[in-house]
């Protein structure tokens, strides 16, 4: 099977991604009885019900530290490079990410370990680059957390190392600013005749412009839909790859009526919700920054229901239109996290998919 076969390169308009099960919690600090088990057996069976529901990826959260509170939400995770592999070994056709912070990890070991995954998993192997932001884990590693400008260079010199060591047949070195290499060469290449997919997802100018550069698929956040389908097409418009994906993160929170999600929504944040993790999670999302007391507040709620991601939120039937507006705004697909990705799951097969399909977004699994 090539690389180009694979679900990420697959017809479906509007591609659909589990994101966050690696975590403890997922991507909701609440308390509600059906929080998330991150167990390994839990991990495998979500996995194998995205497979086979024809779910395009899971994308992992890379998290050393958690959010503390009583949650501590994704306080207990799985190192993605190794969860990955085990993932792709056990399933046949869904693509699997991993997260890695660059600055923890030397890019030729990484490469190695990637393309280990890779081969597992015949071509459906990705990487999501982090430069990083959580000072706390930059200092459990002993590492400092660059300023904001110097980041991306350094993960600039990461990926090109990487990408130079997935193709080079001959030994090479390398001298930049923060790597200086002899001999480098691996064997085996990546699976078939093409490296892995690369995503990232910085929002800041320099963030970027990095993206633009090197990543073949770009994640964004939403925070409203005004100006969002502008804002994509600019994404698209600065990228260097040819026929550059596009696409966002959120949590579903839906029920058969509009009521009922809205109720179920307020319980798991107002009622359920752990706002002492919540408001760590902004403090230090926001530290440095002068943040209006407002939007405090509806990031407090975010970070509660979803971690920051955009909630997709109501019946069965809205939740198919919202991702109906996001793809007429030009999104190629989202990541989305659920309370509980098990026992959720039958409604996003047995309900949400069929719609998406009834509107064309979708293809029926056997057709793909």
């Amino acid at each position: 099977m090539s690389r180009k076969n694979t679900r990420m390169y697959g017809p479906n308009k509007f591609k659909l991604g589990l994101f966050g099960q690696n975590c403890s919690g997922g991507l909701s600090m609440s308390k509600v009885p059906e929080r998330w088990d991150a167990s390994w057996d839990h991990n495998l069976e979500a996995a194998q019900l995205a497979d086979e529901a024809g779910l395009e990826f899971i994308l992992p959260i890379g998290r050393w530290h958690g959010y503390k509170g009583e949650t501590d939400t994704e306080g207990t995770t799985f190192e993605t490079l190794t969860w990955a592999s085990g993932l792709l070994a056990a399933t046949k056709h869904v693509c699997v990410f991993g997260t890695v912070h660059v600055g923890f990890l030397s890019p030729i070991f990484a490469a190695k370990q990637m393309v280990t995954a890779d081969h597992i998993g015949k071509g459906r192997f990705g990487l999501n680059m982090v430069s990083g932001w959580n000072a706390g884990e930059h200092a459990m590693f002993g590492v400092d957390l660059r300023p904001q400008e110097e980041r991306y260079d350094f993960t600039e010199e990461w990926v090109t190392i990487l990408k130079q060591v997935w193709s080079e047949d001959e030994p090479f070195d390398f001298k930049g600013k923060y790597f200086d290499l002899e001999g480098v060469l691996l064997k085996p290449k990546p699976w078939g005749d093409d490296r892995p997919m690369l995503v990232s997802a910085g929002n800041s100018p320099a963030g970027k412009a990095f993206a633009a550069r090197h990543a073949d698929c770009l994640f964004t956040s939403i925070m409203e839909f005004e100006d969002f389908g502008p804002s994509i097409a600019a994404l698209r418009a600065a990228s260097e790859a040819e026929n550059v994906g596009v696409y966002a993160s959120g949590h579903m929170v839906t029920k058969p009526t509009t009521k009922e999600a809205e109720e179920y929504y307020h319980y798991l944040v107002y009622e359920m919700g752990d706002w002492e993790a919540g408001e760590h999670a902004v403090a230090i999302r926001t530290k440095g920054r002068d943040t209006p007391l407002k939007q405090l507040t509806t990031l407090t709620e975010r970070m509660i229901s979803g971690v920051g991601t955009y909630p997709v939120v109501g019946s069965y039937d809205d939740v198919v239109e919202q991702y109906r507006k996001m793809s007429e705004c030009g999104l190629d697909g989202i990541a989305i996290g659920l309370v509980n990705y098990i026992s959720d799951f039958p409604v996003l097969r047995d309900e949400i998919l069929p719609r998406m399909e009834r509107l064309g977004l979708r293809l029926p699994v056997s057709e793909n």
